[in-house]
């Protein structure tokens, strides 16, 4: 008997051909595609999808020099946390500059 695999069936016995799909099934797989739609969506448009973010990234997407990024922490126009020897930031607050930074130049 064929059955449904895939994200949405794990952890639920997969349908046979003779078996219905409620409308709460229908509305539980449109949360999850629109979940994973939507992580897809910001990868490919360069928004990480991830709550923090370490130096290297933050460089790739600024598309900074380590210098430069450094720069920033020390002026504290970038926030950031410290673990150890490795530096998070938060996604967050690196929308927040971006979206500061515009504001000021308009």
């Amino acid at each position: 008997m064929n059955q449904v695999r895939g994200n949405y069936s794990e952890g639920k016995r997969g349908l046979g051909r003779n078996q219905l799909v409620t409308l709460e099934d229908l509305a539980d797989f449109k949360e999850e595609l629109l979940r994973d739609l939507k992580l897809i969506v910001k990868e490919v448009n360069g928004k990480p999808s991830k709550q923090w973010l370490k130096s290297y990234e933050v460089r790739k997407i600024l598309g900074i020099s380590p210098g430069k990024l450094q720069a920033l922490r020390d002026n504290g126009t970038i926030p950031f946390t410290r673990i150890g020897n490795v530096i998070f930031y938060s996604t967050e607050d690196i929308s927040a500059m971006m979206d500061n930074f515009r504001q000021n130049q308009i």
